[in-house]
């Protein structure tokens, strides 16, 4: 578990946006002891607290980066070693043993299309400093959270509400359809609505781009659940196409 914080905010002087996140990174301090990181650019602001995982040492913390691609990570993407010896196949180099850099020399072969390619569990900002823009995206099934506000191109991200009560665009107003809900039926979040007004959930398999010279957010689902009707396979027929799908 590590904790990502950030925001894009063109409004913000240096010293309130250095104190920004800086604050929103101190709110989930928790989630990553090892390591605290924060990148600025542009009125970007990309901010990681790191639980160390796989590549243990100081050259994997977050933010990283590759080429003019920057991001921080939360998560693990268990396939990451296959996809680096593709990756390695088609001229590319890595520093670290971190599944971090392949998920960004993925994005930069690969663009959005990268994530269909995952498996595992991830919630990721990344910035790529020639289009100036933000791609964010989340695992199939949410297992990582991700949480932003976003108000007049002004654009707040966390892993959690604490992060996010630290920005300047959050109020206090709550969504009493969503606390009814979780009363009632124990839901964290429907949709992309969550216990605040304000606070919005990026929905579990979805990607969100932010183009920042037009103040653009797009929100695309890039994976569903396949369902089919398996009743006319034999026993022998579902017990390969499960074996298969397990070693999948």
């Amino acid at each position: 578990m590590c904790g990502i914080a950030g925001f894009f905010d063109a409004t913000l002087n240096s010293v309130v946006a250095d104190n920004t996140i800086s604050n929103m990174l101190e709110a989930v301090a928790h989630r990553g002891p090892d390591a605290r990181g924060v990148w600025m650019h542009q009125g970007v602001a990309l901010g990681h607290n790191r639980l160390s995982i796989i590549d243990l040492s100081k050259e994997a913390n977050q933010p990283m980066f590759y080429n003019h691609f920057a991001i921080v990570f939360n998560g693990e993407v268990y396939n990451y070693l296959e996809i680096k010896k593709e990756l390695i196949n088609l001229g590319f180099e890595f520093k670290t043993q971190s599944d971090t850099e392949v998920v960004l020399a993925a994005y930069q072969q690969w663009g959005s299309d990268c994530v269909r390619k995952f498996m595992g569990m991830w919630a990721l900002v990344i910035y790529d400093q020639k289009t100036n823009t933000l791609f964010a995206s989340r695992d199939r099934f949410g297992i990582k959270p991700f949480y932003y506000i976003y108000d007049n191109s002004r654009f707040y991200f966390g892993s959690e509400y604490k992060a996010l009560k630290q920005a300047p665009l959050f109020k206090n107003d709550l969504n009493y359809n969503q606390i009814s809900r979780g009363l009632q039926l124990g839901w964290l979040c429907y949709d992309d609505e969550t216990y605040f007004e304000k606070i919005k959930s990026l929905p579990a398999a979805c990607n969100l781009t932010l183009q920042l010279s037009a103040s653009h957010l797009h929100i695309e689902k890039y994976w569903q659940l396949e369902t089919g009707n398996y009743s006319s396979l034999s026993f022998n027929d579902k017990r390969d196409l499960f074996r298969q799908k397990f070693e999948e």
